[in-house]
């Protein structure tokens, strides 16, 4: 009976450390992601930013994060993370079916040895980022030489019809364009574009004439709280920034490559948009 007791307790303990030897061995380790960038800002509620790491041409999640306080640490499979040739950031749904990363890819830099030195280049390259924009008011029924093209803002060279003038990057999918004029109470969209010879996606202030092949606004109509309309331009800022497409956010993103002051003349006279470069986000990726 003994003898029984004792093989039976023995063949009990090798079924153990069998089943322990399985845990040790399904176990998987794990390393540390650091993200230290800046420049980000708060997203909305309906957004988050999402870190991936590529191993072998293919996307891993890193995971989500809201806040832009840096540095961060996240906990990645250590042989995925050693493997891992690219990091990039992107902006996904707070609640995402698709478990790819969406088209809104913001930062991208590729591992040398232990770190990444992470930037806009999948956005754009703005290096060179130029354009100018004139003062005129073609959405007046009036017509045109109406005596008040303070009240309007369009980009390019005036003419006729006028021309596109930026020097800016084709978007990739995921990111468009948007004007914006400085407002007594905030900024004031002029609408989003990603062609420099056509009008933009809306004319939310514009008055009912046509407006020319290119982007911009008239401020006449539907004023905003808080704002005078007709709108002054002159002496005011106007932005050219890069916007996520879905975007829901009535404000400017962070990323605003172009910004000028206009000046008192209007057109034929044009007024040069300076970089802004300082506002394109960056930072540093590191893996332990």
């Amino acid at each position: 009976m003994i003898k029984k007791t004792f093989l039976g307790l023995l063949a009990i303990g090798l079924i153990a450390m069998s089943c322990s030897s399985d845990d040790d061995n399904n176990t998987s380790t794990t390393s540390d992601l650091i993200l230290n960038l800046e420049g980000l800002e708060a997203l909305g509620a309906d957004y988050v930013y999402e870190g991936w790491i590529i191993v072998e041409d293919e996307p891993v999640s890193t995971g989500t994060f809201t806040s832009v306080a840096f540095p961060q640490v996240f906990s990645v499979d250590a042989s995925q993370l050693a493997s891992a040739t690219r990091f990039v950031l992107s902006i996904e749904p707070a609640i995402d079916p698709n478990p790819a990363p969406a088209d809104t890819k913001i930062l991208v830099g590729d591992f040398n040895g232990a770190s990444v030195s992470a930037n806009t280049s999948i956005v754009g390259d703005f290096s060179n980022a130029a354009g100018s924009f004139f003062l005129r008011t073609p959405t007046d029924e009036s017509g045109m030489n109406n005596g008040n093209d303070e009240y309007g803002v369009w980009f390019g060279t005036p003419g006729m019809p006028p021309t596109p003038n930026f020097v800016l990057p084709t978007l990739p999918a995921g990111w468009a364009y948007e004007g914006w004029v400085v407002g007594d109470s905030g900024p004031l969209s002029t609408g989003t574009f990603t062609e420099f010879n056509t009008a933009d996606s809306a004319a939310p202030f514009s008055g009912a004439a046509a407006g020319p092949p290119v982007p911009g606004e008239d401020f006449f109509e539907n004023v905003p709280a808080g704002e005078t309309f007709p709108l002054d331009v002159r002496g005011r800022t106007v932005v050219i920034s890069v916007e996520p497409v879905p975007d829901d956010s009535p404000a400017p993103f962070v990323l605003k490559p172009l910004v000028g002051t206009a000046g008192n003349d209007t057109a034929p006279a044009t007024h040069a948009f300076d970089q802004n470069l300082g506002s394109l986000p960056m930072g540093s990726v590191t893996r332990n």
